[in-house]
């Protein structure tokens, strides 16, 4: 029998404590073979998470059946409040699963989804937020740019650049240069030798950033998790464009931007740490004093869900206008 009243009843209604997640992915099964140095890259990734992040933004690690090693490093974090959640799998039920899963049970306006081998860089919380606060119809944001992906899932943000919503050119960015070979190496595609090729840049209010962006860490609005994203889970353990139809598609579908920082704000490190990677943390920590809290004011967005059909036309046709109007 019931003896009294829940006290938590008679409680106000909750209020959120930041309006931005970051939700990293890890599954490291054991310290062997293909990872027995990707426990130092995911902690290194972490590190740099806690490091560059402001009290406007919560961590979330989802563990994807680990080995004992890394519950035991994600208890330290968890205990020492370095990290706001932490959420156990027994057994691997994939990477998509496991993060959209994750996604759907936060509240915050803006969640990011990370890999477990990302290193973020001072500053990329509010280069990210910056962007979603002055371009008005922003689906997604990555804090590394890259200029192979203007083309993949882009097709929305190209129709705002039709419509005349953004400004859009070509624009040489030379500091951008030594960053983006780092990405390409890391992805197994051959450098660039020349800083002077053109980047494709839309510009709002006084802000710059860069058209598309690749999939390894995804900064997106909550609303897609729960109109474009489907709702059948993946049951693929990775890969298998798994991204492709949980995170790419969906963000072209929601006739949201795709977009990513101007300048690079983070790198995609692989499964071994280098020298260089350690370097950037150092300077991460020595800038951490620096970090600002503020609230974000983010203008309202609506996702689409357009009839399939209609979509793949005005894709089509967006993609061509496009490249007729900007060579």
């Amino acid at each position: 029998m019931r003896v009294g009243m829940n006290p938590q009843k008679q409680s106000k209604k909750i209020e959120l404590d930041c309006q931005h997640r970051l939700i990293i992915i890890v599954f490291i099964p054991s310290l062997e073979g293909y990872y027995k140095n990707v426990l130092e890259v995911f902690k290194l990734c972490l590190e740099s998470a806690i490091t560059t992040t402001n009290s406007n933004c919560a961590i979330t690690v989802v563990n994807n059946a680990s080995c004992e090693e890394v519950n035991t490093y994600l208890k330290g974090k968890l205990d020492d409040n370095s990290i706001d959640t932490v959420i156990h799998h027994k057994k691997n039920i994939g990477k998509i699963d496991a993060l959209i899963g994750a996604a759907r049970a936060s509240r915050e306006p803006i969640i990011t989804i990370s890999d477990v081998d990302i290193l973020f860089k001072h500053g990329w919380q509010k280069s990210v937020e910056d962007i979603f606060e002055n371009f008005k119809g922003v689906a997604s944001v990555s804090p590394i740019p890259a200029r192979m992906f203007k083309n993949y899932e882009t097709y929305s943000t190209f129709e705002k650049v039709l419509l005349g919503k953004v400004k859009f050119s070509y624009q040489s960015i030379p500091e951008n240069h030594d960053d983006y070979n780092k990405y390409l190496v890391s992805t197994h595609n051959d450098e660039e030798s020349d800083d002077s090729l053109k980047w494709p840049v839309v510009t709002s209010n006084n802000h710059k950033a860069i058209i598309g962006s690749g999939h390894q860490i995804l900064c997106m609005r909550r609303e897609l998790f729960f109109t474009t994203v489907p709702f059948e889970p993946s049951l693929i353990l990775v890969g298998n464009r798994s991204e492709y139809h949980y995170c790419d598609d969906p963000i072209n579908y929601s006739g949201g931007m795709r977009l990513a920082t101007y300048h690079n704000n983070a790198y995609h490190m692989g499964n071994t740490v280098e020298d260089w990677m350690r370097e950037v943390q150092t300077e991460n920590i020595s800038k951490q004093s620096q970090l600002e809290d503020s609230k974000l004011n983010l203008p309202s967005f609506r996702a689409k869900t357009p009839n399939r059909s209609i979509y793949k036309f005005r894709k089509r046709v967006a993609n061509r206008l496009f490249k007729m109007i900007y060579k």
